[in-house]
């Protein structure tokens, strides 16, 4: 058939928000090692529009929606590079906990850098492109 299994739209996500992240100043892995805080999934939706197919390049653009005290939501449009057709676009909503599992407040430090937009050198503002 030549289609991509529908699962993996929500692996592309998961990588464009570590871009994201990457391209505001921090790695997500620097935020579990010196803050002991995770970002947990607690709702993820996509919709698909166009099938995505092997040997496609495609894009994967992220956005932060909202950012609130303990949520954050990341918006994702996934497009084919050489039609820009929108493939599929989705949500994903994470809430802020410590090592125990607790809610906690995302730290001042983390809302400056989503705030300030991506830095200088990032590969490609707000998006990861993958072939697969």
């Amino acid at each position: 058939m030549g289609v991509v299994y529908y699962a993996n739209y929500f692996v592309w996500f998961e990588i464009g928000r570590t871009d994201f992240c990457r391209q505001h100043g921090f790695a997500y892995s620097d935020m579990e090692k010196h803050d002991g805080l995770c970002i947990i999934v607690a709702e993820a939706r996509c919709r698909y529009k166009a099938p995505a197919r092997y040997d496609d390049e495609i894009e994967v653009r992220t956005c932060l929606r909202e950012m609130r005290r303990r949520v954050l939501t990341f918006g994702y449009e996934v497009y084919r590079v050489a039609t820009d057709e929108m493939l599929a676009e989705g949500e994903t909503v994470h809430v802020i906990v410590d090592r125990e599992g607790k809610p906690r407040p995302l730290p001042e430090k983390y809302r400056t850098l989503f705030e300030t937009g991506p830095k200088a050198g990032s590969r490609r503002p707000e998006s990861e492109l993958r072939s697969l």
